[in-house]
């Protein structure tokens, strides 16, 4: 198996699970080393994971052998640092969303198109059991004639905004650190978004921090993003859907994800989740029968971070489209857009932008 030399930008909590992954268990990936915006956090991890520390990460991206960079920072920095790599001719790997906005997005993918390179960028939980799981049910017609889906979403930002300071920052609101997990699962399962119709709400733009031992205990803190979110959304196949999302409430990561069918119902889990069961409610008669778990479909139910550089390094070695392709990242980038928009315009908002949809995922990469 060839391994694809890999080089990590960003050294925060979220790339330990991906260093863990892409050096342990996903064997088309060799891991060479990583920088970071301070080279003191990446020089930790490189010692922690036995690779090199570069300087910087324009030095990392002037290393010759390094073949595709794995961006894992705050999305402010995703369109300098993915336009560095193209340029520098690396495929890149970047976690959620791809950028800030659509135009920057659409700019990546006009450079990777031009460089023959490989864009790719997702929450790459989607590839996991769970919504693969989904995807093959769909696919058989378990479910037979999709008419609807719905959506809902409960989470505590007392404590995430406390635990986690950068949910404070601007852009980092439900849309984009959250529902695009959803967002994501949904399209690749149903297909792209038509139109949408959204309302968002900040309901506490400040508050006090009451959670002992994280920054600012004690204080009032800045929380100016949206935190509740209620949406309908036209898919281009003509399945309709609502979404509704409550960062404001008690109950923490509460998830609720429904496909409707003439023939069943299928329970989904949550996206930020690799494994979580699949369920369908079919019908005995004339009333619903009791709901079936299904076997999960693929080899990914843990947490298999790190999958979406893997699986990509798979496409690039086999000359085809890799499931997080950079053109359905934008699709997503341009709905949650599309919401704000809506939101602002007090409109329904069409979609301009589609993509091709991955294809089931069963392959086993390490």
């Amino acid at each position: 198996m060839k391994k694809t030399i890999v080089g990590v930008i960003g050294s925060g909590a979220i790339s330990g699970i991906y260093l863990t992954n892409m050096i342990q268990r996903f064997h088309n990936l060799q891991v060479k080393g990583i920088a970071s915006a301070h080279y003191e956090n990446a020089k930790k991890k490189a010692d922690e994971f036995g690779i090199h520390a570069y300087a910087s990460p324009e030095e990392l991206l002037a290393d010759e052998e390094i073949e595709m960079a794995v961006i894992l920072v705050p999305v402010g920095a995703h369109y300098s640092l993915i336009r560095q790599a193209l340029l520098a001719g690396k495929h890149v790997y970047t976690e959620k969303t791809i950028t800030e906005s659509v135009d920057q997005a659409e700019e990546l993918c006009r450079i990777a198109e031009e460089k023959g390179l490989y864009l790719g960028s997702a929450p790459d939980t989607f590839l996991g059991t769970a919504f693969q799981t989904a995807r093959k049910a769909v696919d058989d017609g378990m479910v037979g004639e999709i008419h609807s889906f719905n959506i809902s979403i409960t989470r505590k930002n007392d404590l995430l905004t406390a635990m986690f300071p950068f949910l404070r920052m601007p852009g980092a609101g439900a849309l984009r650190d959250y529902l695009v997990y959803y967002l994501t699962a949904l399209v690749s399962i149903l297909g792209p978004v038509k139109s949408v119709y959204a309302l968002l709400r900040t309901p506490y733009p400040s508050r006090g921090n009451n959670v002992p031992d994280t920054k600012g205990y004690g204080e009032t803190i800045e929380t100016p993003n949206e935190a509740v979110i209620a949406a309908v959304l036209e898919m281009k196949n003509g399945i309709v859907g609502t979404i509704h999302e409550d960062n404001e409430t008690v109950a923490f990561d509460r998830a609720d994800f429904t496909i409707c069918g003439r023939e069943g119902i299928l329970a989904l889990g949550n996206p930020n989740q690799f494994g979580d069961p699949v369920r369908l409610l079919r019908s005995d008669g004339w009333y619903p029968a009791e709901p079936v778990e299904l076997d999960p479909v693929g080899y990914y139910s843990d947490n298999a971070r790190g999958i979406g550089p893997a699986e990509m390094a798979d496409a690039i070695e086999n000359g085809r489209t890799n499931r997080t392709d950079k053109y359905m990242a934008t699709h997503v980038l341009q709905v949650i857009e599309a919401m704000e928009q809506s939101a602002a315009e007090k409109k329904m908002i069409e979609i301009t932008s589609s993509f091709e949809q991955p294809a089931l995922f069963t392959d086993h990469l390490g």
